[in-house]
C-alpha cells in the first residue's frame, strides 16, 4: 500500500501494508533496520489505521531512539568475537590476529571490511562445524554438508537432505548461544518438525539450551549493525 509519513518530532516513515491474515492493526518495528511496518486486516481503512499509529506515536519514537545504530567496520570500532566485544586495530603481516581485547587487522583501510569477514566466516565455519559433528555423534547422525549464509530470517536450516544452513554471524554470538543453533539444527536430522520430541532432543544434546535461545531472541538482531559494506 505505499509509504505514509506520520507527523510528529520526528516524523515517522511508515510502511502500510495489508494483509487478509490479520486479525488487527498492528505495528512492528524491525530489529534489523528500523523499518515501521503498519499492517491492516480486511475491512479496517487507511485512515482508521493512521489514527491507530498516531495514538502509537510516543511508543513508536521511543522504540526508534532506543535502536542500537549500525556500526561500520574499520579501524577503531568495536565488535563481538564469540561473545567477546573487541576493538578494531592496524595490524601487520596477513593475517588478522586477536590480540587481548583488540582484533589487529593489516591494511590498506579498505581492506579492512572485507579481511575482516573472511576471518570471521573461517571462525565460525571451524566452531560450527566442530559443534555439529559433536552432536550429531552423539544422536548416530551425519549431515551431508555445512553452508555459511548472511540470512535475517534465521539463524540456521536443515534439509530434508540433511544439509545444514547457518549464519555466519553466530560467531560474533557468545559461544553457547552458537552451540544452541548447532544442537537445535542437527536435533532437525532425527525430528522435522518442533514437536515435543524435538525440543526434548535438544534438551538431551543442549541441557541448557533456553538461555541461549533467549539471548538469541533478545539480542540476536543486534548482530546485523556491523556493516561489511557487502
Amino acid at each position: 500500500m505505499g509509504q505514509h509519513l506520520l507527523p510528529g518530532n520526528p516524523p515517522v516513515e511508515l510502511t502500510l501494508r495489508r494483509s487478509p491474515r490479520a486479525r488487527r492493526i498492528s505495528l512492528r518495528v524491525s530489529g534489523l533496520d528500523g523499518q515501521v511496518t503498519l499492517t491492516l486486516p480486511r475491512g479496517v481503512s487507511e485512515g482508521e489505521a493512521l489514527d491507530f499509529a498516531h495514538s502509537k506515536g510516543d511508543w513508536l519514537r521511543s522504540q526508534l531512539q532506543d535502536r542500537p545504530g549500525a556500526v561500520t567496520v574499520s579501524w577503531g570500532a568495536e565488535i563481538p568475537v564469540e561473545g567477546q566485544v573487541l576493538r578494531i586495530d592496524m595490524g601487520t603481516g596477513r593475517r588478522v590476529l586477536p590480540e587481548g581485547d583488540a582484533l589487529l587487522v593489516p591494511g590498506p583501510e579498505e581492506t579492512v571490511a572485507p579481511r575482516l569477514q573472511a576471518f570471521l566466516k573461517t571462525l565460525a565455519r571451524d566452531r560450527l562445524a566442530g559443534a555439529s559433528d559433536r552432536y550429531a555423534a552423539a544422536i548416530s547422525k551425519s549431515y551431508s554438508r555445512i553452508t555459511l549464509r548472511d540470512t535475517r530470517s534465521r539463524w540456521g536450516s536443515c534439509t530434508s537432505a540433511g544439509g545444514l544452513m547457518y549464519s555466519w554471524r553466530l560467531i560474533m554470538a557468545p559461544p553457547e548461544v552458537l552451540d544452541y543453533v548447532a544442537a537445535h539444527e542437527v536435533a532437525h536430522l532425527q525430528e522435522m518438525n518442533h514437536s515435543t520430541a524435538f525440543w526434548t532432543l535438544v534438551e538431551q544434546l543442549l541441557p541448557d539450551y533456553r538461555e541461549p535461545r533467549l539471548w538469541l531472541r533478545r539480542n540476536g538482531a543486534d548482530l546485523h549493525r556491523y556493516r561489511f559494506g557487502d
